[in-house]
């Protein structure tokens, strides 16, 4: 498999700590209502789950992000995400994500080379606690889609996320409350926001860091 030089930052950047938080606050909906704010901590029931961030290169070498549109009758119908979902019992979480990405949109997990997991997020209403891992694929991967978990499955170039013209903040009405919410606007009729679009906000400062870094070298 092509040696990604983004794999090879991000396998020794795990060394140190990562953006986390202060990176998913970027793209984190906030009630307009500010005596109102949303569980970002588990109380210790979360159930375990994770999700693969699936990365390929184009032919000029951009780099890609896979991403699934939900079907309408599961958790978290109709939105954009990552492939991924809860762990069975005694599953490494690494195991979940690779399974599930097989699952959904058919990907060998042989032909995936995991770098890492980035910092896990909290979802408060499935109560969840969700881990990331970022996988490489040599090339752009024929998908075979499962239509019962989902309805949609592209690509996005990194660059593409990277550009702010592209990032929208809206006021939505959420669970009858007035949110302010961030989303990037990518696909022709659903945006991508909530616990994907911080998680991609992590991905994406890393990424930025990296491409800085061979800009100086």
């Amino acid at each position: 498999m092509q040696d990604f030089g983004f794999y090879r930052y991000l396998c020794e950047r795990m060394k140190g700590s990562f953006p986390g938080e202060s990176a998913h606050e970027k793209m984190l909906p906030e009630p307009i209502d500010s005596s109102y704010s949303y569980p970002r901590k588990s109380n210790g029931s979360a159930h375990p789950s994770s999700v693969l961030i699936p990365l390929y290169p184009d032919h000029e070498g951009d780099m890609h992000v896979l991403l699934t549109l939900r079907t309408g009758h599961i958790r978290h119908a109709g939105q954009i995400s990552f492939p991924g979902g809860r762990s069975e019992v005694n599953e490494e979480l690494i195991d979940t994500a690779l399974r599930e990405t097989h699952e959904e949109i058919g990907i060998n997990p042989q032909s995936i080379r995991v770098a890492c997991s980035i910092t896990s997020i909290y979802l408060y209403r499935s109560n969840s606690q969700i881990t990331p891992f970022v996988g490489f694929l040599h090339q752009k991967p024929d998908l075979t889609i499962n239509p019962n978990e989902v309805e949609e499955a592209f690509s996005v170039p990194l660059s593409q996320l990277l550009d702010d013209r592209n990032l929208v903040r809206e006021v939505w009405e959420l669970n009858k409350r007035k949110v302010d919410v961030p989303y990037w606007d990518i696909h022709p009729t659903t945006p991508l926001w909530g616990a994907t679009a911080m998680i991609m906000s992590e991905l994406l400062v890393l990424y930025r860091e990296y491409l800085n870094q061979i800009s100086q070298s």
